[in-house]
């Protein structure tokens, strides 16, 4: 054991105690500080932290210790007292309009991606047209549907399998029985792409596009993929960012099994959603690849469901609605923003977090701070 792990091991403690202190160490060289790891180990001391590219550990160590000695070891860079920091807090003027059986009502994801504070100053979003391209949406006491379509059978919109009644309460739900979606104000339309089995064809999908552009819906959440390709889709998604909408698409379920993310997802005129945990980390389901633009909670989400109910659901398909109420409120603040400036904004405001660009894209949607 060399001298300055040795006098270490002296001064650092296994456990606090009320004669210890939080003490962070940073050594000058890396191999000095992945010596000192290794020793201290050895010795039965395990760091609280370590921190690589700082060269930092911190551990608990005793108060009446020569710390002023052992910081002129010329293989320490700095020691300091491992200080609480406070956040300087002032009321926030949103969330304090905000009553407290509205708060009460605000599922953790909404909040996770800061969406309340941002409901004031949009208006939750009302007037703001946003589709959701799916298996349409059932009657609900949470939802406020305005229209759609069934471009399967020309038929009733109404909801057979419950997914896109699940979506829809993510991105819109009202909060009049339980609970909040993200933008719960909006002009929410339904449009019936996908069969009680929850697939569609390309066909329907393209039309479902264009009868939402020919009614001035400029938002479009797609919470579905394929594996493969498809020219047509990828024209009818081309056309509709030429023409203002924002699409916002889930990047598949496959993990890690796929080299890519699915279509349109990968698409570069769509806002491509990854899933993430309550622990702010990717999902293991969620697929990894090229053209994930952000992340959003797509795990246990609860939201409205078939019958009056609620059930609570994981997948990509509950990342994506996040952020097509998050581009909604957007619009809400600043009505003229482009589909690409949408995407500028909530890519440059979200939040970073561990997994990498072809796992989380920029990182996890944070609304508030994007809508300023």
């Amino acid at each position: 054991m060399n001298p300055l792990v040795k006098q270490l091991s002296l001064t650092v403690k296994r456990k606090p105690t009320s004669r210890t202190e939080r003490r962070n160490i940073v050594f000058r060289r890396i191999q000095d500080y992945h010596a000192c790891l290794k020793q201290l180990t050895a010795a039965g001391i395990r760091p609280l932290k370590q921190v690589d590219s700082m060269r930092m550990i911190c551990c608990h160590g005793s108060k009446s210790a020569d710390w002023a000695s052992l910081q002129k070891h010329p293989r320490i860079s700095l020691i300091e007292r491992d200080r609480r920091v406070k956040a300087h807090g002032l009321v926030n003027a949103n969330l304090s309009r905000i009553s407290a059986i509205v708060k009460s009502r605000i599922p953790w994801n909404v909040n996770r991606v800061k969406a309340p504070p941002a409901w004031p100053a949009s208006h939750s979003g009302a007037s703001i047209k946003v589709a959701i391209l799916d298996t349409g949406i059932a009657r609900h006491p949470d939802l406020a549907i305005a229209g759609g379509v069934n471009t399967i059978t020309g038929k009733s919109y109404a909801d057979d399998n419950g997914h896109g009644t699940h979506v829809a309460g993510i991105a819109a739900a009202t909060g009049r029985r339980k609970i909040y979606g993200v933008a719960p104000k909006v002009e929410l339309y339904a449009v019936k792409v996908l069969d009680a089995n929850g697939s569609g064809f390309i066909s329907d999908i393209i039309e479902g596009i264009e009868w939402c552009l020919a009614r001035g819906i400029r938002i479009l959440n797609m919470s579905f993929g394929l594996a493969g390709d498809s020219t047509l889709l990828r024209n009818a998604i081309r056309q509709a960012k030429r023409r203002g909408a924002v699409i916002v698409a889930s990047a598949g379920n496959s993990g890690t099994a796929l080299p890519q993310i699915d279509a349109p997802a990968r698409y570069p005129e769509t806002i491509a959603v990854a899933a993430t945990t309550r622990a702010n980390r990717v999902a293991s389901f969620s697929s990894r690849g090229k053209g994930i633009d952000l992340a959003a909670p797509g795990v246990s989400i609860l939201s409205t469901w078939l019958n009056g109910t609620y059930r609570r659901e994981s997948g990509t398909s509950m990342s994506a609605p996040h952020v097509t109420g998050a581009a909604a409120l957007l619009r809400g603040v600043r009505p003229k923003l482009t589909a690409t400036e949408i995407a500028r904004r909530l890519k440059a405001t979200a939040l970073r977090i561990p997994g990498g660009k072809n796992a989380v894209g920029s990182g996890l949607l944070q609304i508030e701070p994007a809508a300023r």
